[in-house]
This record gives C-alpha cells, sequence and structure tokens, in this order.
C-alpha cells in the first residue's frame, strides 16, 4: 500500500496560475530535435546581434548537447548533425520562432548552408566545463572585425548571456540584471499530489489549450504515414506484417502513433511538434499514448484534457528535479506521465496513479539517453509499453513493492530516488556514452 505521510494542503487560485503559466512555458511547438535547433537558435540570434551574415563561426558545446546533436536529422535538409544547424542558423535562422528557428528552409537555402560548410566557417568544440549540462555558447564574427556573442543555458530558449561588440546586452551567468528584458520561469514547488490535484479540479477552460499538444503531435503521427522516416517503427506497427503480431488492439495503435510521430521528428521531418521540457520527443510520448488510449477507450472530453495534462505536468514535475538533460532518457519521464494519464483515463484514483508511477520508476530507471538520433523510437515505444502495463497493474491495485530495489513506500522518495541516479549516479555513464560515440572508427 501506498504511504504518502506529508500533509496536503490544497492548491490556491495563485497556485494554480502559477502551474498554468509554468505548462505553458513548457509545452511549446518545436521543429526539429531540440538539441540541435537551440544552437541553431543560439546562432540566429548571435547573428542578429551582429547584424550581418558571419564569416566566421565558433561554436562550444557542453557534452550533453554534442551527444544529442550528432546523428539526428535537421529539418527539411536531408542531412544530419550539427553543421548544417548552425550554417542554417546563421543563413536564413529567426529567433523570434523560438524552437522553430529554422522553419523558414528551403532547398536553396541548404544549399547555401552546404557552400557555407564547405568554406570552413564553422568550428564546433567541446567545453568539457560547461557549468551545465544544457550550454551552447556561440561566438560569431563579421568581415570588418565585428563580433558577437550569446549563450543559452539550463533550458532551451534560455539566453544567459549576449554581447555586441563588446557591449553587454544581458549577463545573468551569475544571478546579475541585464538590459534585456529577463526570461522569467513560473516557479511554483509541486508535489505528484499537487500534479494530480491540479490536473483533475482546476476548470476545465483553464486548461484546455493543452489540447494544442494533442492536435499537434497526432498530426505529426499521421504526416509521418506519408513518407519513410527513420527505421519505420510506426508504420511497421500499422502495417500488416504488425497488425498481423499485434493485433488491432488499444495497445498496438498507442504504440504505432508514438512511434510514427517519433520516427519522423528523429529523421528531420519539416513537422513541428508540441515538445515537454524543450524536448519534442519526450512531448510525443507525453501525448500521443494518453490521446489515442482516450480514442480507443471511448473517454470523454473532459477526460482526456485532464489526462494529457496530467501526463505534461508530472513529465515537468519530474524533470524539475532530474534537470533538462540528463543521462537518462528522457522517455522514462515522459512514459511515467503517460502511464499517469492512462492510469487516470481507466478510472484510477491517485492511489492508483502513484501506484502506476513506482511501477514505471522500478522498471525503466537507468535506460541511458545515447543521444537523439531515429532509433529513439524504439525507446519511446519500450516506455510507452511499459506506461500501459504499469497502469493496468495499478489499475488492480499492484506496484512493486519497499523491500524491492530503489522503490519506496512514499512515492516521492522514489521520484527522489529515481532523479538521484539519473542526474547523479550515471554521471559517468554519460562521460563513456560520449566517449564512445566520439570515438567510432
Amino acid at each position: 500500500m501506498n504511504c504518502e505521510n506529508t500533509q496536503y494542503t490544497p492548491l490556491t487560485d495563485e497556485q494554480r496560475q502559477q502551474i498554468i503559466t509554468l505548462v505553458k512555458q513548457q509545452v511549446i511547438p518545436a521543429m526539429g530535435c531540440t538539441e540541435p535547433i537551440c544552437v541553431a537558435l543560439a546562432v540566429a540570434r548571435a547573428t542578429e546581434e551582429l547584424g550581418a551574415r558571419p564569416v566566421r563561426i565558433k561554436v562550444l558545446l557542453s557534452s550533453n548537447i554534442l551527444k544529442n546533436a550528432m546523428g539526428v536529422g535537421i529539418p527539411g535538409t536531408g542531412m544530419v548533425g550539427l553543421p548544417i544547424a548552425i550554417a542554417l542558423g546563421a543563413t536564413i535562422g529567426r529567433s523570434s520562432y523560438g524552437l522553430e528557428v529554422l522553419k523558414d528552409c528551403s532547398p536553396e537555402a541548404v544549399e547555401a548552408g552546404k557552400d557555407y560548410i564547405g568554406q570552413g566557417r564553422i568550428d564546433i568544440q567541446h567545453k568539457e566545463d560547461a557549468p551545465e549540462k544544457l550550454y551552447v555558447e556561440v561566438h560569431v564574427y563579421g568581415a570588418d572585425d565585428t563580433h558577437a556573442c550569446v549563450i543559452i543555458s539550463q533550458r532551451h530558449t534560455q539566453y544567459i548571456y549576449i554581447e555586441n561588440n563588446g557591449q553587454v546586452v544581458m549577463d545573468q551567468r551569475h544571478g546579475g540584471t541585464s538590459a534585456a528584458t529577463s526570461q522569467s520561469t513560473a516557479e511554483v514547488e509541486l508535489t505528484l499530489r499537487r500534479v494530480y490535484d491540479f490536473a483533475t479540479t482546476t476548470p476545465l477552460a483553464d486548461i484546455d489549450f493543452i489540447n494544442d499538444a494533442a492536435r499537434l503531435n497526432l498530426a505529426a503521427a499521421q504526416q509521418s504515414l506519408d513518407g519513410n522516416y527513420g527505421h519505420g517503427l510506426g508504420k511497421t506497427l500499422s502495417r500488416p506484417l504488425g497488425r498481423g503480431i499485434m493485433g488491432e488492439s488499444i495497445f498496438s495503435k498507442v504504440l504505432s502513433s508514438t512511434g510514427l510521430a517519433c520516427d519522423a521528428r528523429m529523421a528531420g521531418a519539416m513537422i513541428p511538434v508540441m515538445s515537454n521540457v524543450g524536448r519534442g520527443t519526450q512531448g510525443i510520448c507525453a501525448t500521443n499514448p494518453v490521446v489515442v488510449f482516450a480514442r480507443e477507450n471511448h473517454n470523454t472530453a473532459e477526460e482526456t484534457t485532464r489526462a494529457l495534462l496530467l501526463s505534461h505536468l508530472t513529465a515537468i514535475y519530474i524533470k524539475q528535479q532530474l534537470g533538462t538533460l540528463s543521462a537518462l532518457c528522457g522517455c522514462v519521464v515522459a512514459a511515467t506521465g503517460s502511464s499517469c494519464g492512462i492510469t487516470y483515463l481507466m478510472g484510477g484514483n491517485f492511489e492508483q496513479i502513484t501506484f502506476a508511477v513506482k511501477n514505471m520508476i522500478a522498471n525503466l530507471t537507468g535506460m541511458i539517453c545515447d543521444g537523439a538520433k531515429p532509433s529513439c523510437a524504439l525507446k519511446v515505444t519500450s516506455g510507452v509499453s511499459t506506461a500501459v502495463l504499469s497502469a493496468m497493474l495499478a489499475m488492480q491495485g499492484n506496484c512493486v513493492s519497499a523491500v524491492e530495489g530503489i522503490i519506496d513506500e512514499d512515492v516521492e522518495q522514489s521520484i527522489r530516488n529515481l532523479v538521484a541516479i539519473g542526474a547523479e549516479s550515471m554521471n559517468e555513464t554519460d562521460r563513456k556514452v560520449l566517449d564512445i560515440m566520439t570515438h567510432k572508427c
């Protein structure tokens, strides 16, 4: 049984508004894998500060940015990796688009980007002493010895330093102030109970915006059917072979929709998705399983909205503790959110949702992140399949007990145990993964 001893205090109206602001900040559209797109965004902003196309670009990146940007497709280019993302950021990128910075990409722009790369104008370096796991530092140089610098850190769209020809426009590297408008992020202390209470009791009109995630990410899955992306996992599940093995079940449809959207995104399709905490695949994983399950289970529109919000906010809550990037695969967190949402759609109460969370942590903790790439679809569908199984067990009143492994009677402590492993203990794993990836023959 669940043993949560913390006294619960109902949410105030102010706290509800803070959570709404938080979700709106963390669930936003993105086109392309957000690590190379984050780099392109910094390059675009630096180029705008410079006021001209750079003749040279130097980029210094943290290990996790490098790892996640090496093997993933860049939208609309048919190419993978950082050089083309950087070149396009400098040539056609617009920082006002945020994580859709490259949405104006065209075949002509790609050819110009290839030419820019061929001229040897881009220098990519590993910043081994980066202060954060998400760290992007861009220096752009003009023909007349002009220079601009932009640093993004902690979150994919958070500028912490902007400098133009020696004039500091923004400097928040050490909590300082800036001449520019500071970027604020809603701060609210969450617990799983608060996440559940908010998702299940907040007036529906106040959270209806979360359905934009459903519209965008289901559309990505549908558009994926029109092409051949990545390893084609989503299509394989939806074809006669997949149906013959998996059947026409809710389970197979959940996996197929999630796989389809992930296939297209990781392969570099010009298809926007709704992200979660700056991660598009995480946004897919927190959205498609819940919405497809709700549709096939004939849940009401209100139930679907609340389950979708519960899924996304659970992922946000865990990521607040874990960090935007880590050695732990993001699908572990996002699929845990999905499991909560699916449990709710099955008619589960808060206790059963805590069971689902414990089952997820007991199963998936330790899944490594070895970069963003087409095969992420395999990990995502593994996470989603575990989400469904965990929900099914939870609805029967079954969960991994406190005498088993890293699970604690208190679900919050179980989450903290997950975070301790993913954010701390797996750091050496993260270094070894990057070493392997950068030393292939």
